[in-house]
């Protein structure tokens, strides 16, 4: 764990989600699939013919592409003879499987559950459309591009967990938010035009909730108050307002005082928010 904040039990700094680890764990038991394979002399295919499984099957295992299946494992420990070294390790993979069902990374947890319980929300994006207003499409793109790869069970995991979080927009009373997006970032056609559209619209829905209240902050501005990057300012239920900062998958809550003066700043050189969705609108009839 990170140090804890005066007993707040926030974290300060940044924690590895595990995803990484996990993604190692499996691909160092691929390789030692393959291992036992070659020194048996069987190809993939009759490996996979032996077990069952298909020769795809067995060559996304042995490069780390596929979860390796306890039972797979231990058919392959029993078959080759591997003296119960890999069916050692099924009770590990099923440990980080339970990890990557986790709804969240660690190091986004507790921002997770502050959000979750917010009565007013406050979001400064200047790099990207703001995690709560994704469309599926989009946070598919986002995901499957992140570096190192993340696998397809685990991108889908991750989408779900993304949009769930819309949920706070309906239940009653809603949080208060507000989103102040830079201009350049609805300049990006991320995954495509097609992609991009849906977002557009999508932005145009929650810019209309009677809850919301969504402004960009167009290029032209000759000012900039927040060259420091996105900010989110929550303010949990019965709680005290905090600041959440992200970057690189390193993130921080922090006191607010100063990211709130500073969002005011942002607000009043953004345009309107009839004055946004009026030019949102106006990005949709461009294509």
């Amino acid at each position: 764990m990170a140090a804890q904040a005066g007993g707040s039990g926030v974290p300060t700094g940044g924690e590895a989600d595990g995803t990484d680890e996990v993604a190692d764990l499996f691909r160092a038991l691929g390789r030692q699939i393959k291992v036992a394979r070659v020194r048996a002399g069987m190809s993939q295919k009759e490996l996979g013919d032996r077990l069952g499984y298909g020769e795809e099957t067995i060559s996304s295992v042995e490069w780390g592409r596929r979860t390796p299946q306890p039972e797979l494992l231990l058919a392959v420990d029993e078959l080759l003879e591997g003296g119960g070294l890999l069916a050692a390790a099924a009770e590990d993979v099923e440990r980080a499987r339970a990890r990557r069902r986790v709804r969240h990374p660690e190091w986004f947890r507790d921002y997770a559950r502050l959000e979750a319980e917010a009565v007013e929300l406050h979001d400064y994006s200047a790099l990207a459309v703001p995690g709560l207003l994704q469309t599926k499409a989009h946070a598919q793109v986002v995901f499957r591009t992140r570096q190192p790869l993340l696998d397809e069970e685990t991108v889908e995991q991750r989408v779900a967990a993304r949009l769930d979080r819309q949920e706070i927009f309906k239940r009653w009373p809603p949080p208060f938010t507000t989103f102040t997006i830079d201009e350049s970032v609805l300049r990006r056609p991320l995954g495509g035009w097609d992609v991009h559209y849906e977002q557009l619209e999508a932005l145009l829905r929650f810019g209309r909730l009677r809850s919301v209240e969504l402004q960009v902050l167009p290029m032209d501005r000759k000012e900039h108050p927040s060259l420091g990057g996105p900010f989110i300012m929550p303010t949990p239920k019965g709680k005290p307002q905090v600041a959440y900062l992200e970057v690189q998958h390193i993130s921080r809550l922090i006191t607010v005082r100063i990211l709130a003066a500073r969002y005011g700043c942002i607000r009043a050189q953004a345009l309107t928010p009839e004055e946004s969705l009026t030019l949102i609108d106006k990005m949709l009839g461009d294509r």
